[in-house]
C-alpha cells in the first residue's frame, strides 16, 4: 500500500467513501435503473437465478453433469457466473471466486494493444467496474437461492479452499439476516494446538461445536484502510499468503456490492503445532462484517455479544460515537484508524476513547509504518486477546443470542428440528458401540458373517472331504435356512423402528434426518476412533506389530458405526423376510424398503454395494433396490459407471469428491469399507454425447498391502472387490503411488487379474492410471521411464495372471485391454497448497482432476457399446458376484446378459442359415426338374449333351453357394457392428459363427452335388428304357393303323366283339415279333463293396484284411440286433446306435421314393459315417470297430438298395408297360375305327395320366420348406437353448417316467419323435397346411393354363406339336411322366382346338379334385411323400453338434456347428447318466456343475481309468465348458426328477436307489419349473 493513494476496503470503491447517511445510494441507483424491482430481484435476474428464489437449487441439480462441467468455455454473460462459480467450487478450485464475463471490450482491448502509438486520451479511461459483479454478491445470491443441503456443501467446499464462509447471511429484501448454523455444520477441522505439539496429538471436530474465541472486524463510516486486505495479511504467514476474504484488489473486488452488505463472514485460524509456522498458537475464529455498522446494527450487536474482541476500522469518529457507547457488549472494542486519511481527527478520537475507556485499545496506521509492521502490531493485539480472554463460544451456542436479537437461524425450520429430534433419539442411546450394535442391529453381526461363509462354502466346497457333495450342499442349505429363521425370530429393534419411520418421512425431512444421523454418528466415531485409527496408521508402518495391528483392526471394525450400518440392517431384515412365505405379514410390512432406498439413491445418498465387514453383497436386497430404481427412472434408465481403485489412504475418495463434487466419507474417524455407489444425473445437453441418463460413481475401500492382508485374510476380499468393481465399470481409475513399488506391484496384480477376467467374459472396461503427489510441470516427460517400468510390470503381471487363469495367449497388458503409455496415465499434484490445517486445496490438484474428469467423459462418449440400463447393471452385479465367489472366476462366470446376447446371435444366425438352406432347396428342386426333363419333348435344346448340362448346373450351384457364404459372413460382420443388444459381450464367438457359415457352405455343396449326380445317374438309367418303350409303342401304333386299314377294307359292319378279337390277334402277333429283352439288374452289393473298399483304402492293410474276412451279404439282415462291439464301451455302443439309426433313416427315405439306385447314395452314407466318427474322436475308436460298423451299415444298405433297384426295373419293364397299356390302345383303336370324337377323352387322359401326377409331385417338392418356415415361427425352434427348454418343460408337464428314460437314454430318437409330434399336432389343428397346398396348387394350375394359352397362340396345326408346346412351357416347373406321355401321344386323332378347350376345363376340375384329395389326406401320410422332410431339417437344427456332456450326457446347445467349445445350460445328477457308486451300487447324486468346483475326482476311459480331479476336467475334455450352477436352485429341475423317480431309475439301470438329500424331496413341481426358467434365462 503506497502512502499517497488511500487503499479502499474490499466492500466496493463507491460505497466505501459514501457518508453513512447515504449508505444505500448504490442500491438506489440500481433501483432507478431497473424500475421498481428490488436490488435482490434485479441481481437475481442478471444472474439468471430468479426462478430459484422460491424453488431452491438442489444438490442433484448442482452436481449434475452438463456441458459446462466438461468444457472450458469462459462465462459469456452474467447468467453464466453462478454456474461457473459452482462448477469450480464443487471441484474445490481456489480460483472459484475469480469469475467474470469475457466481454467484447476485452477483445477490443486485445485488438487495441496491437496499435503501437500511445493514445494519451484513453490512457486514464478504464472499463467501468460497475458492469462487473462483485464475487460477494454472487456468493450471497447463491446462498439465498439454494436449499439447506447445497448451502452446506458450498460452505464445506469454501472452507476447504480456505475461503471465508457466511456466518450471518443478509436478505436485503426482508432486511433480516440468518445465522448459517446448518450450513456450517458439516465443516470438520483438524488442528494441533501448542499444548499437544509434544505428544503429536491433534484435535478434530465439527467447527460449529468447537468453543473458540472469536475476533470480529467491522467498519464504522468510511474507511481508507482495506479491512479485508489487512485481515488476509493478518491470517497469512510470509511464505503462504492467501486471500481468505474477498478484497478491493482482487478480480472484480472493486465492483459495487448490490446485495452483500450486511454479510458477516467467518474463517478460522488453526495452528499446526509448529512454532515457526503458526501465527497464533491457539485456534481462533475471525469474523468480518461487510458494510457500515451504522446501517447494520443488529449484526454489530451480535458480534459484540459473541466475540472476544471487535476491531472497529474508521477514518472519522465524529457522528457515530453513540453506536459504540450504546452497546452492552461482552467484547473488547479496539479502534483501528488510518492517520494518513484526510478526514482523520485526533481530537474526536481522544474524546471517544476516554469516554469508552479505550485509551489502550487504539491502533493507528502511521505514515512511517509499513503494512508488515502494522499487521504485526495487530497480530500481537489479537494474540493477547486470545491468550487472556475467557470469552469462548461455539457457533451452535450463538443461536441463542441470534434468537434474542431477532436474527433467524437456518436450523429452526420444522423439518430440520423434527429430523434432529429423531436422529438424536436414536444416537443418544449409543454408549458402547459394540453392545449397541448387538442389541439394536443384531442381524448384521455374526449371523450375517456365518451366512456369508456358508454361501461361499456352498460354492467352493473346501470342507466337503469324502462326503457326498449334494448331501453336503443340502446340509449347508439347511444351515442357511436356520440362520434366516434365527434372523426372522428377532423383533424389529427400537432403533430400527425409529430409523425406518424417519426415512419414510417426506423428502426434505428425510434428507435432514440422514444428515443429522451422519453428523451424530461421525461425532461419536470421531471421539472413539480417531486415536485408534492414528495408532493403526502408526503401527502399519512397521509390519512387525502384526498382532497389535490385528487387534486394532478388529476393534476399529467393531467400534465404527455409520448410517450404512442401519441400511445394512434394513437389508438383512429384508433378505430374511424374503425367505418367509409371501403372505406372511412380517414379510409384507418390509416390502416397501427397497423403494425407500431407491428414492434415497436418487436424492444423492450412497448405496452400499459390498458390505466390507462381511465381504459380501446382500444380493436380493441390492437387486430389489436397483429394480425399484429402474421403475422410478424408467424410461431414462441408462447408466455409465466410473470406479476408483487403489491402495488404502491414497486419496481415492478425495479424488472422486473433487471430480464430481460428491461427498464420500474422508474424515479420520471413518474409512470406506466395501464399495458404495452414488448416482449423478446427466443433463439433457450431455445425454446425446454420453448416451446415458445417469453416471454411477463407485468408491471402494483401499486394497491392502500383502502384510496387512494376511492379518485378516483380506487378500481374497481385495481380489473379489477389484474383480467386481472393474467388471461393473465402464472406466476404472487406478490410483497408484509410484513411491511404494512393492505395494504397487501387489495392487497391480489384483487389477490385472480383474481385467483379464473381464476380457475373457466379454467386457472390456477402460482404465486410467492416476499418479498422485506428482507436481513438477515436466512430470509427464520425466516419468516416461517410470511409465515404461509400469508397463513392463503390467506385462509381467499379465503373463503371471494369464498362467494362473490358464489363458496364456495373453502375453502383454495391451492384449487384455486398450492402454496407451501416453494417454493412460495422469499426474496429479499434492492436495494441499502449503501446510494444513491452514493450507487451501492446491489449484493444480483441482485443475488436474478436472482435466482427468473431462478425459473420462470423452472416453465414455467414445464407448463402442451402448450404456447398460439399471436392470442390466443389476444383472452384471449378480453374475459377477456369483462368479467372484468361485475360486476360478473365468470358468464360473455366467451372466444372463451374455446369455441373452448369445441367444440373440444364435437366433439371427439360425434365421440366416435357414434362408440359405431354403434357397438351396428351391434351387435343387429346379435343377432336378431340368435334369428330369432333359432330352424329352419338353426341352427346347436337344443339342446340348447331358455332361454339359451337369457341368453348367454345378458351376451355377458353386456361384449361388459362394454368394450365400459371403452374405452370411457380411451379415455376421454387420451384426457385430451394431451398438445395441450388447453384441460386444459375445465378440468371442464371432469366429465360431464365421467357421459355422463356412462349414455350412461345404455341407450344402456336398449335398447339392450329390443330389445333382444322383438325378443325372437316374436320368441316364431311364433314357435307355424310355428309348425301348418308345420303339415298342411305335411298333404297336404301326400295327394298329394297319389293322384299322384292313378292317375298313372289309366293308363289313364290325361290332365291339369282332373288333376286340381282331385287336387281340394283332396284339399277340406284334408282341411276339418285338424282341422284349428283359432288363438285367445291377449287382448293388458289388458297387457298394467297391465304394467301401475305396473309403477304407487309406486306413492301411489291416482294414483291408478285416474287410476281406466277411462278405457284405452276411451283414445284410442283422441290423435289428443291437450292434455290439466290446460291451464295456457303453459310449461306443451308443454312438454306433446313433449312426446306425441315421443311416437306416437315410436308406428308408430313399426306398420310399421308389426311384432307381445311384452310387451317390452309398457315398453319402459313408460320408455320414465318417463325419460322425470324426465328431466323436473323444471315444477312442479302433480300426476294427470302424470296419465292422461300416460293414454292418453297408450290408444293410446294399440289400435294401438291391431290392429297390430290382423293384424299379420291374416297375419300368417295357413288356409290363405294353401290357399295362393294352386296354387303352384297344379303346383308342375302336375310337379311331368308329371315327368317334376323342377330344374330351384325350383331354381327360392327358390331365389324369400326365398332369395330375406332375402337379402332386410339385406340391410334395414345395411343401417341406413351407412347413419348416411355419414351425420356425415358434420360439421353441429359434435356438437350441429354446428347444431344450421347451422339451424339458414338456417332459415336466407330462411327468411320466418312460418319457424321461427315453429322453435320457435315446436322446436323438426321442427328439425326432417329439419334433414329429409337434409338427403333426400343429398342422392337425390349423388350416396352414391347406393354405400352403392351395398356394402351390394354384401356382401349378395357373402355369398349366398359361402354357395352354401360349401353345394355342403358336398355331401348331396338329395335336402332337400342341402337346409338345404345352410340355415345353411347363418344363421348368413340372416333371411329366414320359411313359404316360408316350402312351397318350399314339393313336390320337383329336382336334387340337377342341382338345385345348376340353383340356382347360379338365385341368380346373383336376384342381378341385386335388384340393378335396389333399383335405382328406392325413398329415402323417403327407409328411411321408415330401422331398424335404421338415422333421429332419428341424432335427438337424436343434441337435447341433450332437455332443453330450461327458459326465451327465446333457446335450450341447452351442450355436453354429463349428463352435470350439461345447456348453449346456442345465447339467443333471450323474445318476441319470446311469452312474452308480462302485462299492454300494447306489446311484450317484453328484451333479457335474457342482463337482467341477469340488476336490472330488473321476475316472473313465479318457483318463485311462486313472483318478483325475474334477477341477482339472479341462485337461481331459478341453472342448467342454462346464461352469458351476448360478445358484443352489439352478438344478432343481433334475433334482426333482431324480427324487420323484429314484427307484424306477435304479430299476432301469440295474442299480440301487440313490440316497436323496432331504432338501431335494421338498422341491415342488413349480420350483422345478422356476429353476428350468432360471437356467435358460426365460422369464
Amino acid at each position: 500500500m503506497t502512502e499517497s493513494v488511500p487503499t479502499m476496503e474490499g466492500n466496493g470503491a463507491e460505497e466505501s467513501f459514501v457518508h453513512p447517511s447515504c449508505a444505500d445510494t448504490s442500491s438506489t441507483q440500481w433501483l432507478a435503473s431497473k424500475g421498481k424491482e428490488t436490488p435482490l430481484m434485479s441481481l437475481l435476474e442478471d444472474l439468471g437465478l430468479e426462478q430459484h428464489h422460491k424453488e431452491k437449487l438442489s444438490l442433484s441439480k448442482v452436481l449434475e453433469i452438463d456441458e459446462r462441467t466438461i468444457t472450458d468455455e469462459p462465462a459469456k454473460c452474467n447468467s453464466d457466473l453462478p454456474w461457473y462459480f459452482l462448477k469450480k467450487l464443487m471441484m474445490v478450485n481456489v480460483t472459484a471466486r475469480n469469475v467474470k464475463c469475457t466481454s467484447e471490450c476485452e477483445s477490443d482491448c486485445d485488438a487495441a494493444s496491437e496499435i503501437t502509438e500511445l493514445d494519451f486520451d484513453n490512457l486514464l479511461d478504464r472499463p467501468n467496474s460497475g458492469d462487473m459483479l462483485n464475487p460477494l454478491d454472487i456468493i450471497t445470491a447463491l446462498f439465498l437461492c439454494s436449499d439447506a443441503f447445497v448451502q452446506q456443501e458450498m460452505a464445506l467446499k469454501m472452507s476447504l479452499c480456505q475461503f471465508s464462509v457466511p456466518l450471518l447471511l443478509p436478505n436485503c429484501e426482508t432486511q433480516q439476516c440468518t445465522l448459517m448454523l446448518w450450513a456450517l455444520r458439516d465443516i470438520v477441522k483438524k488442528y494441533r494446538p501448542e499444548s499437544l505439539s509434544q505428544s503429536k496429538g491433534f484435535i478434530e471436530g465439527r467447527i460449529v461445536l468447537s468453543e473458540l474465541p472469536m475476533i470480529s472486524f467491522v467498519r464504522l463510516g468510511e474507511c481508507s484502510l482495506s479491512k479485508s486486505g489487512i485481515l488476509n495479511k493478518l491470517l497469512s504467514n510470509s511464505q503462504q499468503y492467501h486471500d481468505t476474504f474477498v478484497h478491493h484488489d482482487m478480480e472484480c473486488g472493486d465492483s459495487p456490492r448490490r446485495i452483500s452488505d450486511g454479510l458477516t463472514e467467518i474463517t478460522w485460524y488453526l495452528p499446526c503445532g509448529n512454532k515457526n509456522i503458526d501465527i497464533f498458537s491457539e485456534p481462533v475464529a475471525v469474523a468480518n462484517l461487510r458494510g457500515d455498522i451504522a446501517t447494520f446494527e443488529t449484526q454489530f450487536s451480535f458480534l459484540c455479544q459473541t466475540s472476544a474482541a471487535v476491531f472497529v476500522f474508521f477514518d472519522n469518529l465524529d457522528s457515530e460515537c453513540k453506536l459504540l457507547t450504546n452497546q452492552q457488549h461482552k467484547a473488547q472494542i479496539f479502534l483501528v484508524g488510518n492517520h494518513q486519511s484526510k478526514s482523520f481527527n485526533l481530537n474526536s478520537l481522544k474524546k471517544l476513547a476516554t469516554e469508552l475507556g479505550l485509551t489502550k485499545n487504539i491502533i493507528i496506521k502511521m505514515k512511517q509504518k509499513n503494512d508488515a509492521d502494522f499487521v504485526e502490531g495487530l497480530r500481537k493485539t489479537v494474540r493477547n486477546v486470545v491468550h487472556n480472554s475467557q470469552m469462548k463460544m461455539s457457533i451452535e451456542k450463538m443461536s441463542d443470542i441470534a434468537h434474542e436479537l431477532g436474527i433467524l437461524v437456518d436450523e429452526d425450520c420444522p423439518e430440520c428440528q423434527t429430523a434432529k429430534k429423531n436422529a438424536d433419539g436414536i444416537t443418544a442411546e449409543v454408549q458402547n458401540t459394540c453392545k449397541y450394535k448387538e442389541d439394536q442391529l443384531p442381524l448384521q453381526g455374526e449371523i450375517w458373517k456365518k451366512l456369508t461363509s456358508l454361501e461361499k462354502e456352498e460354492i467352493r466346497l473346501r470342507k466337503v472331504g469324502s462326503e457326498d457333495i449334494e448331501m453336503y450342499k443340502s446340509d449347508l442349505q439347511v444351515q442357511k435356512r436356520e440362520l434366516r429363521k434365527k434372523q426372522n425370530s428377532y423383533d424389529m429393534s427400537a432403533a430400527m423402528t425409529c430409523f425406518i419411520s424417519a426415512i419414510s418421512s417426506p423428502g426434505k425431512e428425510r434428507c435432514y434426518f440422514l444428515k443429522w444421523m451422519q453428523i451424530y454418528l461421525d461425532n461419536l466415531s470421531r471421539e472413539k476412533l480417531s486415536d485408534l485409527r492414528e495408532q493403526y496408521k502408526e503401527k502399519c508402518k512397521n509390519s512387525e506389530n502384526k498382532d497389535v495391528i490385528k487387534n486394532i483392526h478388529r476393534e476399529l471394525s467393531n467400534s465404527s458405526l455409520g448410517t450404512e450400518h442401519f441400511f445394512r440392517e434394513m437389508g438383512q431384515m429384508y433378505e430374511a423376510s424374503v425367505s418367509l412365505p409371501e403372505t406372511e405379514p412380517s414379510r409384507q410390512q418390509l416390502q416397501h424398503l427397497p423403494k425407500l432406498c431407491a428414492e434415497l439413491l436418487l436424492d444423492g445418498f450412497p448405496l452400499e454395494l459390498v458390505d466390507g465387514d462381511a465381504s459380501n453383497i446382500p444380493l436380493r436386497w441390492v437387486s430389489d433396490v436397483l429394480s425399484q430404481l429402474h421403475d422410478l427412472v424408467s424410461p431414462n434408465n441408462k447408466i455409465l459407471v466410473v470406479t476408483v481403485l487403489g491402495v488404502q489412504s491414497t486419496g481415492k475418495s478425495t479424488l472422486l469428491n473433487t471430480m464430481f463434487g460428491v461427498q464420500f466419507a474422508v474424515s479420520s474417524g471413518r474409512c470406506t469399507r466395501g464399495a458404495f455407489m452414488l448416482l449423478i444425473r446427466i443433463n439433457e445437453d450431455v445425454k446425446e454425447i454420453l448416451n446415458c441418463d445417469f453416471m454411477v460413481i463407485i468408491d471402494t475401500e483401499g486394497l491392502k498391502s500383502p502384510e496387512l492382508a494376511q492379518l485378516d485374510d483380506s487378500h481374497e476380499h481385495d481380489n473379489e472387490l477389484a474383480t467386481l468393481v472393474i467388471g461393473l465399470s465402464d472406466i476404472t481409475i487406478i490410483n497408484i503411488a509410484m513411491e511404494n513399488s512393492t505395494e504397487m506391484k501387489d495392487i497391480l496384480q489384483i487389477v490385472v487379474h480383474a481385467f483379464l477376467r473381464m476380457k475373457e467374459v466379454g467386457k472390456k472396461p477402460k482404465c486410467q492410471f492416476v499418479h498422485q503427489n506428482v507436481s513438477d510441470v515436466s512430470a509427464h516427460e520425466k516419468n516416461l521411464r517410470d511409465r515404461k517400468l509400469l508397463l513392463q510390470q503390467l506385462n509381467e503381471m499379465t503373463q503371471a495372471a494369464a498362467k494362473m487363469e490358464k489363458k496364456e495367449e495373453n502375453k502383454s497388458f495391451t492384449d487384455v485391454m486398450e492402454y496407451s503409455l501416453d494417454t493412460g496415465n495422469w499426474y496429479i499434484p499434492g492436495l494441499w497448497n502449503g501446510n494444513p490445517p491452514m493450507a487451501p486445496v492446491n489449484a493444480g490438484y483441482s485443475e488436474a482432476v478436472y482435466e482427468l474428469k473431462k478425459n473420462i467423459i470423452q472416453l465414455l462418449g467414445k464407448c463402442q457399446s451402448s450404456a447398460n440400463d439399471v436392470l442390466e447393471f443389476k444383472e452384471w452385479m449378480s453374475s459377477l458376484w456369483n462368479a467372484v465367489k468361485h475360486e476360478n472366476f473365468i470358468f464360473s462366470f455366467r451372466n444372463s446378459l451374455v446369455a441373452d446376447a448369445y441367444m440373440r446371435l444364435c437366433t439371427e444366425f439360425n434365421k440366416w442359415e435357414w434362408e440359405f438352406k431354403k434357397d438351396m432347396y428351391k434351387w435343387v428342386t429346379n435343377a432336378e426338374t431340368r435334369i428330369s426333363n432333359f432330352g424329352t419333348f419338353a426341352t427346347e435344346s436337344e443339342t446340348a449333351d447331358m455332361k454339359d448340362v451337369v457341368m453348367s448346373l454345378k458351376s451355377e450351384a458353386s456361384t449361388v453357394l459362394s454368394e450365400w457364404e459371403t452374405k452370411l459372413l457380411e451379415n455376421l460382420t454387420k451384426y457385430f457392428e451394431q451398438t445395441e443388444g450388447h453384441v460386444h459381450l459375445v465378440e468371442g464367438y464371432k469366429e465360431d459363427f464365421a467357421n459355422s457359415a463356412k462349414s455350412l457352405r461345404r455341407e450344402m455343396e456336398n449335398s447339392v452335388f450329390h443330389q445333382l449326380t444322383a438325378a443325372v445317374e437316374i436320368k441316364q438309367g431311364m433314357t435307355e428304357l424310355d428309348r425301348i418303350k418308345e420303339n415298342h409303342t411305335k411298333e404297336i401304333e404301326k400295327a394298329v393303323c394297319a389293322l384299322i386299314d384292313q378292317c375298313r377294307k372289309k366293308n363289313v359292319q364290325m361290332g365291339e366283339k369282332e373288333l376286340d378279337e381282331e385287336f387281340d390277334k394283332m396284339w399277340n402277333e406284334t408282341v411276339q415279333k418285338i424282341s422284349v429283352s428283359e432288363q438285367k439288374a445291377t449287382d448293388v452289393f458289388t458297387s457298394v463293396s467297391h465304394y467301401l473298399r475305396l473309403n477304407l483304402s487309406h486306413k492301411g492293410s489291416h482294414a483291408s484284411e478285416l474287410l476281406s474276412q466277411k462278405s457284405l451279404k452276411k451283414f445284410s439282415h442283422n441290423m435289428s440286433k443291437r450292434f455290439n462291439i466290446q460291451d464295456h464301451i457303453m459310449r461306443a455302443q451308443k454312438m454306433a446306435d446313433n449312426i446306425i439309426g441315421a443311416c437306416i433313416q437315410f436308406v428308408t427315405e430313399k426306398v420310399e421314393r421308389k426311384c432307381n439306385y445311384s452310387d451317390t447314395y452309398i457315398q453319402e452314407i459313408l460320408h455320414m459315417i465318417d463325419e460322425r466318427l470324426q465328431n466323436n474322436q473323444d471315444d477312442k475308436i479302433d480300426i476294427k470297430f470302424e470296419v465292422s460298423l461300416k460293414q454292418h451299415i453297408c450290408g444293410f444298405a446294399a440289400s435294401h438298395f438291391q431290392k429297390m433297384h430290382e423293384d424299379f426295373l420291374h416297375e419300368n419293364d417295357p413288356y409290363r408297360y405294353l401290357n399295362q397299356n393294352k386296354e387303352k390302345f384297344c379303346a383308342d383303336f375302336k375310337d379311331i375305327f368308329n371315327e368317334r370324337d376323342q377330344c374330351q377323352k384325350k383331354a381327360e387322359e392327358f390331365t389324369n395320366k400326365c398332369l395330375k401326377p406332375a402337379v402332386k409331385d410339385f406340391v410334395n417338392r414345395s411343401l417341406g420348406p413351407d412347413i419348416i418356415d411355419e414351425m420356425l415361427t415358434q420360439q421353441r425352434f429359434s435356438t437350441r437353448m429354446s428347444f431344450q427348454f421347451s422339451i424339458l418343460l414338456d417332459l415336466l408337464l407330462k411327468d411320466t417316467f418312460e418319457n424321461y428314460l427315453s429322453y435320457i437314454c435315446s436322446y436323438p430318437e426321442y427328439v425326432k419323435m417329439w419334433i414329429l409330434d409337434q409338427i403333426v399336432t400343429h398342422f392337425s389343428n390349423g388350416s396352414e397346411m391347406s393354405e400352403f397346398e392351395d398356394r402351390h396348387l394354384k401356382s401349378s394350375i395357373n402355369s398349366i393354363n398359361d402354357a395352354i394359352n401360349k401353345a394355342k397362340m403358336k398355331k401348331s396345326g396338329n395335336l402332337k406339336t400342341f402337346v409338345d408346346h404345352v410340355c415345353q412351357e411347363l418344363g421348368d416347373k413340372l416333371v411329366i411322366s414320359q411313359d404316360a406321355l408316350g402312351a397318350f401321344m399314339i393313336l390320337n386323332n383329336a382336334n387340337q382346338e377342341q382338345f385345348a378347350d376340353w383340356l382347360t376345363e379338365r385341368v380346373n376340375e383336376m384342381g378341385r379334385a386335388l384340393r378335396e384329395e389333399f383335405k382328406k389326406a392325413k398329415i402323417q401320410m403327407k409328411l411321408k411323400h415330401l422331398y424335404v422332410k421338415p422333421q429332419n431339417e428341424l432335427f438337424t437344427r436343434v441337435i447341433g453338434c450332437g455332443k453330450q456332456c461327458p459326465f451327465c450326457t446333457a446335450p450341447c446347445e452351442a450355436g453354429g456347428k463349428a463352435h470350439i467349445e461345447h456348453q449346456t445350460s442345465l447339467h443333471r445328477p450323474e445318476a441319470l447318466g446311469s452312474y452308480s457308486w462302485h462299492e454300494t451300487e447306489k446311484l450317484v447324486t453328484d451333479i457335474c456343475s457342482s463337482s467341477v468346483i469340488s476336490d472330488a475326482s473321476f475316472r473313465c476311459n479318457a483318463t485311462k481309468k486313472e483318478w483325475h480331479p474334477y477341477k482339472r476336467y479341462k485337461e481331459i475334455f478341453p472342448d467342454w465348458n462346464i461352469p458351476p450352477d448360478v445358484s443352489f436352485q439352478a438344478s432343481d429341475y433334475w433334482k426333482y426328477v431324480l427324487a420323484r423317480f429314484n427307484s424306477k431309475f435304479a430299476e432301469a439301470y440295474d442299480a440301487k436307489p440313490a440316497d436323496i438329500p432331504s432338501t431335494w424331496k421338498n422341491i415342488t413341481l413349480k420350483q422345478a419349473e422356476e429353476s428350468l426358467r432360471e437356467a435358460f434365462g426365460i422369464k
